[in-house]
């Protein structure tokens, strides 16, 4: 019959072989995880600033569009009741439109 080897007299032996050869196996996986961690969060933040660029442009385009076609006039525009006889209770502050005339520095 073998000779029983507590298992705690395993453990003595076993543990810093396991801390010698685990410790550095550990380290790299939690470092190539934060570095993959990090790249991920940068290239979210430059997707997200990829698609906030787009839409401005879209926006600007669409308003583009719209002065170009003379498509501004008579919309309804939310804060506004309109009646049969015009606009009526617009809760927002006026808007100041340039016209040609103004920004060539005639009066009217």
């Amino acid at each position: 019959m073998p000779p029983v080897v507590p298992p705690f007299l395993v453990g003595l032996i076993v543990a810093p072989l396991a801390k010698r050869l685990l410790k550095p196996l550990v380290g790299g996986v939690v470092r190539a995880s934060v570095g993959i961690a990090m790249e991920v969060k940068k290239a979210a933040h430059e997707a997200g600033e990829n698609i906030h660029d787009l839409a401005a442009e879209v926006a600007a385009d669409v308003v583009a569009a719209q002065i170009a076609a003379g498509d501004t006039e008579g919309h309804s525009v939310p804060g506004q009741h309109t009646t049969e006889t015009g606009v009526k209770g617009d809760r927002r502050t006026p808007k100041i439109r340039a016209t040609a005339e103004s920004a060539a520095g005639k009066t009217h």
